[in-house]
């Protein structure tokens, strides 16, 4: 059993960040993506857009209880947390976490609880700390952690957190991570 599920958060810096990386991702990667970028609940999400022009990977929000497929990219939706179920996802309109909706942290831990070992988390640019005890939840269920280099991040505050907090596998630049969650997956 590879990893073929990936967990990424990001926030402030997140939408070039998250344009660097899936441009870089092979059409025929066999892992699903989800990603949690904060999104003001009173803004419309053009993410789906800019990552599908970006990249070669099928990029949108899910609806309640979407199958999970390899080789698509699923954006929590503004105002949802984005929850990972197994085989399917949850769209929730719980509780903020850190002060927002959706949460780095909510993601993270449903997929360690429903995939354990075949999780990759990572923590991009952003601000605070959202992530962090998340991706330590990743590593308690067997699974990899990897941040993005702080002194790279346009705002580093979530990979710096995630580092203080975490066992973390891989801290590396950007343009590192992509031949990295390559190499995971196939191995």
């Amino acid at each position: 059993m590879g990893h073929d599920i990936i967990a990424i958060g990001a926030s402030a810096g997140g939408v070039e960040t998250l344009r660097t990386l899936v441009a870089g991702l092979p059409h025929d990667l066999k892992a699903s993506l989800f990603i949690v970028l904060h999104i003001p609940a009173s803004r419309t999400s053009a993410l789906p857009h800019i990552l599908n022009r970006a990249g070669r990977l099928p990029t949108l929000h899910p609806t309640e209880r979407m199958a999970i497929e390899q080789g698509k990219i699923y954006l929590a939706p503004p105002d949802h947390h984005l929850i990972i179920e197994e085989g399917y996802l949850h769209l929730g309109t719980g509780m903020k976490e850190h002060n927002v909706r959706p949460a780095v942290d909510v993601l993270f831990r449903s997929a360690a609880q429903s995939y354990g070992p075949r999780v990759i988390g990572i923590v991009l640019t952003g601000l605070d700390q959202d992530g962090a005890d998340g991706l330590l939840t990743i590593k308690q269920h067997g699974g990899i952690a990897i941040v993005q280099d702080p002194y790279e991040a346009p705002f580093p505050s979530m990979p710096k957190s995630a580092l203080a907090h975490d066992q973390v596998d891989y801290c590396v630049p950007l343009l590192d991570m992509v031949p990295l969650l390559i190499d995971l997956v196939s191995s």
